[in-house]
């Protein structure tokens, strides 16, 4: 059975803000309008988009500073069922509208009540506790080129629920305005699984004369890795450039160059994602980087390490700028190296730009940094380091969204790991799904 509210998606050009070229009238069956508090209770108004066509659910500050509220509306389900919710907003005025312009979805029973999950939490001191079901977060999926940002996601309903409370927000924007349209929720098939297999290696080169002789030495490793099944296997920092007594620049070449081409070679042989820390010649720079090469044998893409150490300073390697995240054919995947484990900005901004997994080539770092990025960007991270197990630091390792080990690498030379579910949601006690309200609770960023 099907419930479903459609708000029709008619272009509105040209007419936004101007309400005389829109007919008003009673907000459709089954929704109200809600504010925290009367005195910061925005206006609310139904649009219907012309004489008898689709229309629009608008929500207007008029200059109140601290303005806010929503459209509510309630829809029946059966617990065990899946739904789909999908909406569209048009915002004008509004700053940062991740923040501001929000649909939250509530489960409850028939007298309103908060329902229990039906799958354990997994994170912290209260796992395995049955909480409750939290709301819901939808997030935005795009903008098209009339400005419409469409919002949607597909949910298990729990077993306990009968209704679901959907509520189209605007806050925090006095001078805001935002018209949702196409407001449905109905049921749909499940979301399916996106398992991934996860691979790290653990191995300091030693021995080689040159950086293809570093290079080199990782090619059984890579094989093991394949032979597990790995779908993106992690090496370690700077391969190309321990055990040969060499300082930075003396081992430094393009990328593209010899050695992504080298792993190219392998990357398509065992159909598998790689990725290998160098360091890279640009006319007089020298970067750490990490290259990501894909199963097609071709270079996907690089990050340049953004937060040096000394060491890297004194040696004459410059840092990177931007946080680029690559579309993979397992998900969305970013890259950082080693010193940006330090600081929280570099896995943050690559989550916030999508990074489902972030593969980090990693000298040495605070294992606790390491859960920390995982835990509080709800994100996969999968390390590759040099430390041994006795100094007690670095590990090479997948960790997943509550800062856990899912798999380890402990002994030179060997390979771990770790199948995850990139579509599996991860709930907290209180929380629910952290990850999915990341968009909406984390601070705007601070401008230098």
């Amino acid at each position: 059975m099907i419930w479903a509210l459609i708000l029709g998606s008619a272009a509105i050009s040209g007419q936004i803000g101007r309400s005389a070229t829109t007919q008003d009238r009673e907000a459709p069956d089954g929704w109200s309008t809600a504010s925290p508090r009367d005195e910061i209770r925005p206006e609310f108004r139904f649009e219907s988009g012309g004489t008898g066509g689709p229309g629009r659910l608008l929500i207007r500050s008029g200059g109140l500073e601290g303005a806010a509220g929503c459209w509510r509306k309630t829809f029946p389900v059966v617990g065990g069922k899946s739904y789909r919710f999908q909406a569209h907003y048009l915002a004008r005025g509004v700053a940062l509208p991740r923040r501001s312009v929000v649909a939250e979805v509530h489960w409850q029973d028939d007298e309103g009540r908060k329902v229990l999950l039906d799958q354990p939490t997994v994170a912290g001191y209260l796992r395995g506790s049955k909480g409750f079901a939290e709301t819901e977060f939808p997030p935005a999926r795009g903008t098209d080129s009339e400005g419409w940002t469409e919002v949607t996601e597909t949910y298990p309903a729990p077993s306990g629920a009968t209704r679901a409370v959907v509520e189209l927000h605007l806050r925090w924007a006095p001078e805001g305005e935002v018209r949702w349209r196409d407001v449905s929720f109905q049921e749909a098939a499940p979301s399916p699984a996106r398992p991934v297999r996860l691979a790290t290696v653990h191995f300091l080169p030693k021995g080689g004369k040159t950086p293809a002789e570093n290079c080199r030495m990782f090619e059984p490793m890579i094989a093991e890795a394949a032979r597990q099944r790995a779908d993106l296997v992690v090496l370690g920092e700077t391969l190309t450039y321990p055990g040969l007594g060499k300082k930075y620049h003396e081992v430094a070449e393009p990328v593209p160059g010899p050695s992504t081409e080298y792993f190219g070679g392998l990357a398509r042989k065992h159909d598998l994602y790689i990725v290998a820390g160098l360091l890279e010649k640009d006319g007089n720079r020298v970067y750490n980087v990490a290259a990501l090469i894909g199963p097609d044998g071709k270079l996907v893409g690089k990050y340049r390490k953004v937060c040096l150490p000394r060491g890297e300073v004194e040696g004459g390697i410059e840092p990177g700028s931007d946080y680029p995240v690559f579309p993979t054919r397992f998900g969305k995947l970013g890259l950082m190296v080693c010193y940006d484990g330090f600081f929280p900005e570099v896995a943050r901004e690559l989550t916030a730009r999508g990074a489902e997994v972030i593969a980090w080539p990693v000298w040495g770092c605070n294992p606790l940094l390491a859960r920390a990025r995982a835990c509080e960007n709800q994100v996969f991270i999968v390390s590759s380091t040099y430390e041994e197990m006795d100094r007690n630091w670095m590990v090479s390792a997948v960790f997943d969204h509550s800062g856990e080990l899912l798999a380890q690498a402990k002994t030179r030379g060997e390979v771990a790991v770790a199948e995850v579910d990139l579509n599996r949601r991860t709930h907290w006690i209180s929380l629910g799904d952290f990850g999915a309200q990341l968009p909406s609770h984390r601070p705007p960023a601070p401008k230098d």
